[in-house]
């Protein structure tokens, strides 16, 4: 005969241990939540000088408000999104997409800064590298959220207009 084996109340909690861990790389793969701790990679030191992004521009150059570009690499700044620039889905959010884009390149030409990735996932779906932008121990993307110019990155696309 089978031996039933009785488990433990906790083990009812066991499934919602699950459901967050998975929400939890979820959000760390998306990014969603800046890399901290035993997740985040070896911080990279930064210290250039960004131009717009064009055809002739420099080594550094900005693309849009949550992109630049650092020679051949392309790095999307990890949980924020900016309005759209190429192309705008309307004269709005072309409005917020300059805002935002002229932002970031003033932020990123104020001094050196650190880029920080997670290890778990260091690349989105389009090759961009994935980073925390820090200077002084402060995040350059919660800056631009806190001044408006771009939204908190939720795992999904909202419009602009």
């Amino acid at each position: 005969m089978a031996r039933i084996l009785k488990f433990p109340r906790l083990t009812r909690l066991r499934p919602f241990a699950l459901l967050a861990s998975l929400a939890w790389l979820w959000a760390t793969n998306t990014g969603m939540i800046e890399p901290v701790g035993l997740i985040a990679s070896t911080p990279e030191r930064v210290d250039e000088q960004f131009t717009r992004c064009g055809r002739g521009r420099g080594h550094a150059c900005v693309i849009d408000g949550d992109t630049f570009k650092l020679g051949d690499r392309k790095i999307r700044i990890i949980g924020i999104d900016a309005p759209e620039t190429h192309p705008p889905r309307c004269a709005a959010e072309a409005a917020m997409g300059e805002a935002a884009t002229a932002r970031l390149q003033a932020l990123l030409n104020e001094g050196p800064f650190d880029m920080v990735g997670s290890r778990a996932d260091l690349t989105d779906r389009y090759g961009r590298d994935l980073r925390m932008i820090m200077r002084g121990g402060r995040s350059i993307g919660a800056q631009l959220v806190e001044e408006g110019v771009v939204r908190r990155y939720l795992g999904f696309k909202m419009g602009w207009c």
